[in-house]
């Protein structure tokens, strides 16, 4: 299904898609939104730049392949886990940074909680897909 309209369409949609992915992972701090449904968003831009310019195109867009992005990710979310207990509170607990940053608020560890499970899902899922869509 490599239309015209559907390849120009690509070229426009994938960046405005990762743009609202990183949106919905931002928003997710303070209401629905986060990791896992922004980690789906940019999955789903990849994906349609796939079925418009080919899977070569997109592998190549990546610059790095998808499968890395797990432990990637993994070490991320684990690391923001276990970052209170060296300073003695409970795994998990939240830590933040006494000033808020411009644009983005207020930051502490559940943003890379988030930002890890982001990394899992848009691994998890490219490799999936695109190793189902090798294969046909």
């Amino acid at each position: 299904m490599k239309t015209l309209i559907l390849k120009t369409a690509s070229i426009y949609l994938l960046p405005v898609l990762l743009v609202f992915s990183v949106f919905i992972l931002l928003r997710g701090h303070y209401l629905p939104g986060g990791g896992f449904v922004g980690g789906l968003i940019a999955a789903i831009a990849f994906v349609l730049h796939a079925f418009a310019n080919g899977l070569s195109e997109s592998k190549n867009l990546l610059k790095i392949h998808p499968g890395f992005l797990m432990p990637l990710g993994l070490a991320l979310a684990f690391l923001s886990g276990v970052a209170p207990v060296i300073v003695d509170d409970p795994f998990m607990t939240g830590l933040w940074f006494p000033d808020p940053f411009p644009v983005i608020g207020n930051v502490g560890s559940a943003l890379f909680f988030d930002i890890g499970v982001y990394l899992v899902v848009v691994g998890v899922t490219l490799t999936i897909i695109f190793t189902i869509s090798e294969s046909a």
